[in-house]
């Protein structure tokens, strides 16, 4: 399940497979309201199709099933999780936490610590409406980084409660961070879609009890 297309070539942090973590000065910054905030950067990572190869192949990718009302559902995707200690099954996305800890240190205040990482198989793989509130981002302001690889898909941002949604379309190696009160006052999904589309890989930096 590999995704084709040629290898982009980076100028920073030149790593196997032609991977490569570019500079985050270019990213450029939303205000959503309510203090929420995201910053949007597209082909962050050159060589993105390389590493969404490895990834496939390389990740002990996962099933799960969940108590859902009154039944136990699959949850639609497949899912890895990489904790502050594990080493990432990349060495790009090592060095590219630590691009994103040193960008946000100020902001942030702490590194980014821990790499969670979805495939979504086809358009029918999708995740609900959901902030990522378990732990501090219940009461916290946080931040979340999201790295896409594979086939673009559409996520969607709506403020919790209701309101106009904001759909961004998140290609191969383009970065989106959450920010802010975003995990509290908005609420953000990748929606089911019956378009052909292959399969896609997120990945997710968090700081420290953050999920």
């Amino acid at each position: 399940m590999t995704v084709q297309g040629s290898v982009l070539q980076g100028s920073l942090f030149d790593l196997d497979e032609g991977v490569a973590v570019r500079p985050l000065a270019p990213i450029v910054r939303e205000e959503l309201g309510r203090g929420a905030w995201i910053d949007v950067l597209p082909g962050w990572i050159a060589g993105a199709d390389d590493l969404f190869d490895h990834l496939v192949d390389e990740v002990p990718w996962r099933a799960e099933r969940r108590q859902m009302y009154e039944r136990v559902v699959d949850v639609p995707r497949l899912l890895s999780f990489y904790d502050e200690a594990d080493p990432p099954p990349h060495p790009s996305l090592a060095v590219a936490r630590e691009a994103l800890s040193r960008h946000y240190r100020l902001e942030l205040g702490e590194p980014f610590r821990t790499a969670g990482l979805c495939l979504y198989r086809d358009g029918r793989d999708s995740v609900a409406w959901h902030g990522d509130t378990i732990g501090r981002g219940k009461s916290e302001d946080t931040m979340v980084a999201i790295l896409s690889l594979g086939s673009a898909r559409f996520l969607h941002l709506r403020p919790r409660g209701g309101g106009v949604t904001i759909r961004k379309q998140l290609g191969p190696g383009d970065l989106i961070v959450m920010g802010g009160s975003c995990q509290r006052t908005w609420e953000h999904s990748i929606p089911k879609t019956a378009r052909p589309v292959g399969p896609r890989i997120s990945v997710q930096f968090r700081p420290r009890g953050v999920r």
